[in-house]
């Protein structure tokens, strides 16, 4: 039987935040040769799908998944999901309609649903200890163990891109090249930017609000001085903060992937970003009192 070595960099990534070079958006299947693996009769891809988990069954106990959390496998062995909180990484090795998963890595983002965080820890669990058996029949996919335990997903649409301007975007992680580390607790969902239609930015650093000018253009942002408030923080805000001037006054590469945004400074500083999709479209509160001042 084929076998294929696939690496889950499961991002969000964002996600994000744990490993960035997520999967693509790449759609179908490949080559019966290639990557485009494939299990059922139905010969619906396994790979090049984005597979939303429905449900985990272990011991017979049937728990329901959050909504948010998928899985998708590139054609290229690199995948991007969520495990229902975090976003996570894990090898696996595919013979055949047979799936054994390697001990995954997660990002360390704590969620106030315990809900979300019950069943993120017995899928984890799950895919960690057992190998499984995966049937494709139409839009649905069950992974099922030797015991009887299994996971049910079913594929759904490709999520459209979140757009760069008028979206705001949320910090999840600060590193440099491939190392990435999860903001402090008491800062999660607080550092924030948004890209205005004007060609400024404003958001928050962690301690203080910024405003700079930011134009971006094919596949780099060119960043102004920032205007930020004064306020004197404790330490991890203001380390934050310090980490996140760096994208100031200067050009950063980006990088949008469904709701994923990468910022990449001069210096190589990374800053990975999800879409706050119920801001999107919206003018910040900045942004109203500089029309206002109009």
């Amino acid at each position: 039987m084929h076998t294929q070595r696939l690496t889950l960099t499961l991002t969000a990534l964002a996600s994000a935040g744990l490993l960035l070079s997520a999967c693509g958006t790449e759609s179908g299947a490949g080559s019966e040769g290639g990557s485009g693996a494939r299990a059922g009769d139905a010969g619906q891809p396994v790979t090049g799908v984005r597979w939303n988990v429905e449900s985990l069954t272990l011991g017979g106990k049937k728990y329901d998944a959050p909504d948010d959390a998928y899985l998708k496998i590139g054609k290229d062995g690199r995948a991007g999901g969520s495990y229902g909180c975090n976003h996570a990484g894990a090898d696996v090795s595919v013979k055949g309609d047979t799936l054994d998963f390697g001990e995954p890595l997660l990002t360390k983002r704590a969620c106030a649903d315990e809900d979300r965080m019950t069943f993120e820890k017995h899928l984890t669990r799950a895919l960690g200890d057992e190998k499984f058996t995966a049937k494709v029949e139409g839009d649905r996919m069950t992974l099922t163990t030797a015991k009887g335990d299994h996971v049910d997903f079913t594929s759904g649409p490709a999520e459209p891109e979140a757009p760069l301007t008028g979206t705001k975007w949320t910090v999840r992680t600060i590193g440099e090249g491939k190392s990435a580390a999860a903001l402090p607790k008491a800062l999660s969902d607080k550092v924030h930017l948004t890209f205005g239609d004007d060609g400024k930015v404003r958001g928050n650093l962690g301690c203080n609000d910024v405003t700079a000018k930011a134009e971006a253009k094919d596949g780099s942002i060119t960043f102004g001085a920032p205007a930020t408030t004064r306020k004197l923080c404790p330490g991890d805000a203001m380390k934050t903060e310090r980490a996140l001037l760096k994208l100031f006054d200067g050009k950063a590469r980006y990088e949008v992937k469904r709701d994923a945004l990468t910022l990449t400074a001069s210096d190589g500083t990374v800053i990975s970003a999800n879409a706050d999709q119920k801001n999107a479209d919206r003018k910040t509160d900045d942004q109203k009192k500089d029309d206002q001042k109009k």
